[in-house]
């Protein structure tokens, strides 16, 4: 079980060197191969630039993942941080993300699934979520699909 620093020391690996509508898409499709091989009922959302990139909802997916996705991109965006952070940082603190003043549990989620997109130069442009496995299970997906994206990206810049 990663801590809250250890899943700020995750974000900062996780630095775009660039994105657009073909990494998302690049992305998107990592995540949904992977979701594929593994038999998972998963839906994948990646936002970025104030527009939906991607899209996918495997086969035994529900209805209520996207509301999942959409608790856990609110969540992502106001708050700059993975939603699986945001959890760990509260119950380090011996409290509940949800259950904060400032938070409406119908608008945010701190379930593991939600990992910010975020330039190396210029900061927070989006994130992409997953919903659909344990909410750890969805957040390593999402990061293992970044690590793989951000690996790609610098060998072809090399």
């Amino acid at each position: 079980m990663k801590t809250a620093d250890e899943l700020l020391e995750q974000e900062q690996q996780l630095l775009l060197p660039y994105f657009n509508n073909e990494s998302a898409w690049r992305l998107g499709t990592l995540i949904r191969d992977h979701a594929s091989h593994i038999n998972a009922a998963v839906a994948i959302d990646i936002h970025a630039f104030g527009q939906q990139l991607f899209f996918s909802a495997l086969q035994g997916s529900q209805l209520d993942n996207l509301e999942w996705i959409r608790r856990k991109r609110q969540s992502v965006l106001r708050f700059g941080h993975s939603t699986l952070y945001l959890r760990r940082f509260h119950e380090s603190k011996g409290r509940i993300f949800e259950e904060q003043v400032h938070i409406d549990v119908t608008e945010y989620s701190g379930h593991g699934g939600g990992v910010p997109l975020r330039l190396k130069e210029g900061g927070l442009i989006g994130a992409v979520c997953v919903s659909g496995l344990p909410d750890t299970e969805d957040h390593a997906v999402a990061v293992q699909a970044l690590l793989q994206l951000i690996e790609e990206m610098n060998n072809s810049a090399s």
